[in-house]
């Protein structure tokens, strides 16, 4: 008991000189407020001047970024309404109606004095024409005159709302900076403490936002900057034709490589069209079904005999099958180049590290952007639609590849090294296969995110049952468009069917 009284004061002094060294001010307020709220179960209310007084200011001087964002936010919204109510003029973007209005009644009026002059059958109309717009105009006045009689509104909902986000921030300010604090003891590289930049960065942030908001929305005519950027468009111009002299002049130096690629892509596509196509149609739904019932089972066979027989009698067998082959070109270029180069990637962090941002961009670019490029290199046709196709779809398998490889157990393989395994032997024996599932799954990935691309691909000449749905949208026929689009869910279906099946 003595030994424990003893080491008492031993600890509280180390715990605050440790909240000095994080709060820098005020330690020992703030060590009494950590230590209720550290011994409190749930939520302690308490109340923080400065929070109040500084608001978002006070969160970005406690290096609470995450709480800074949110409050700023909200802070302009009850600052913008202040703004508007004490200064603004809420009747003008009514009034600036009026000058197009009064142009218009003028006309009228020069309209009905020709009227009685030469045509007296057109004055009564000229006279409702005139009425209705002295109408208008007295009801623009009006609206324009309640809406600055709501200024005293706006002022009191904006300080209220401004008293309210306050409070909110004087409540959470302590149990903020106390779960702070408990991640900087065991993480010390934290921001932590005052200093002149941090305090600098959020009062500039905060002050700035208020100032261009409040103008925005409270004055839009005294800085016209802030009302959309101030974007030179000769400078757009100059960089599209830049990149369009570039992709001109990259395509005519470059033309023996894409034709080169043009033609090894045609062929294999050509080989698998006439594999899929040629063959008589009993041959494929035979091996087709065999494959499934091989791969996915029985269940799964009876549901691809269904959607082939779907496909067969309302007409898409050709087109089907054409899609199938270009389906199957991209696939096999992109699973055969995909799993190696997750390989090399799985091996080195460098190489992961440049094609990454690769793989980001294939993934994020809308298909309708660098199908233009495509177009250039490419030309339309079946190949340009392979290559596009390719760039949707093929990230996937390098991605799940890295990450099956990357999480082999390390016990797994140092026990097989234990043994004398190769490097070969590791990689064929030991990784790729515990990698399977993950493998499979970006296959599986790679082909459906393909399939997606069918219709796109239509557009720049790929044929088969997306060019049906693109006529389908071209000249607005539903019941074509539905059943081409069923058509294309069975194709998915089944090849989703017998890949899954063949990872279970």
């Amino acid at each position: 008991m003595t030994d424990a009284t003893e080491h008492m004061p031993l600890a509280t002094s180390r715990s605050r000189s440790q909240v000095n060294a994080f709060v820098t001010l005020s330690e020992n307020y703030y060590a009494r407020q950590f230590k209720a709220i550290g011994d409190k179960r749930g939520f302690l209310f308490t109340w923080n001047w400065a929070a109040f007084l500084l608001g978002s200011i006070w969160y970005g001087i406690r290096s609470l970024w995450a709480y800074f964002l949110p409050f700023v936010a909200l802070e302009t919204i009850a600052v913008v309404q202040l703004a508007r109510g004490l200064w603004g003029d809420l009747g003008a973007p009514i009034l600036a109606r009026l000058p197009g209005i009064e142009a218009t009644l003028a006309q009228r009026y020069e309209q009905l004095a020709d009227a009685k002059d030469n045509d007296p059958d057109r004055v009564e109309g000229f006279q409702n024409a005139i009425a209705s717009l002295e109408r208008a105009i007295e009801g623009i006045k009006a609206d324009a005159a309640a809406a600055n009689a709501q200024a005293l509104t706006l002022v009191l909902s904006g300080l209220a709302a401004l008293l309210v986000i306050k409070s909110i921030q004087a409540v959470l300010a302590n149990t903020a900076l106390q779960m702070r604090f408990a991640k900087w003891l065991s993480d010390q590289s934290l921001g932590h403490g005052l200093s002149l930049a941090k305090t600098a960065l959020a009062a500039a942030l905060t002050l700035i936002t208020y100032v261009t908001c409040s103008l925005k929305f409270g004055f839009p005519e005294a800085v016209p900057a802030l009302q959309g950027f101030p974007a030179d468009q000769s400078i757009q111009a100059s960089v599209a034709d830049s990149i369009k002299a570039w992709i001109t002049r990259a395509s005519i130096q470059s033309e023996w490589f894409f034709d080169g690629l043009v033609f090894c892509i045609r062929s294999v596509l050509d080989t698998l069209e006439t594999i899929f196509v040629e063959t008589p149609w009993p041959v494929m739904c035979g091996f087709i079904l065999l494959l499934t019932g091989l791969s996915a089972g029985l269940r799964a066979a009876i549901f691809t005999g269904a959607g082939l027989a779907y496909l067969g009698y309302l007409g898409f067998w050709d087109k089907s099958m054409q899609t199938l082959a270009l389906l199957g070109t991209a696939a096999c270029i992109s699973v055969t180049l995909g799993i190696p180069l997750g390989i090399a990637c799985a091996r080195s962090s460098k190489l992961y590290a440049i094609v990454r941002p690769i793989l980001d961009f294939m993934q994020t670019m809308p298909a309708f952007v660098y199908l233009i490029p495509i177009i250039a290199f490419f030309g339309t046709g079946k190949p340009a639609a392979v290559i596009a196709t390719m760039i949707f779809g093929g990230s996937p398998v390098v991605r799940l590849t890295v990450l099956g490889l990357k999480g082999v157990p390390e016990s797994v393989r140092e026990a097989a090294m234990a043994y004398g395994a190769s490097k070969r032997y590791l990689l064929w024996k030991v990784d790729i296969p515990l990698a399977m599932p993950s493998i499979m799954a970006g296959i599986n990935q790679t082909i459906l995110l393909s399939l997606a691309m069918v219709v796109i691909a239509s557009l720049i000449g790929a044929k088969g049952l997306g060019e049906d749905v693109l006529e389908a949208l071209q000249y607005a026929s539903e019941g074509q468009g539905i059943l081409a689009g069923l058509a294309i869910l069975v194709c998915a279906m089944m090849l989703d069917r017998i890949i899954q099946g063949k990872r279970r």
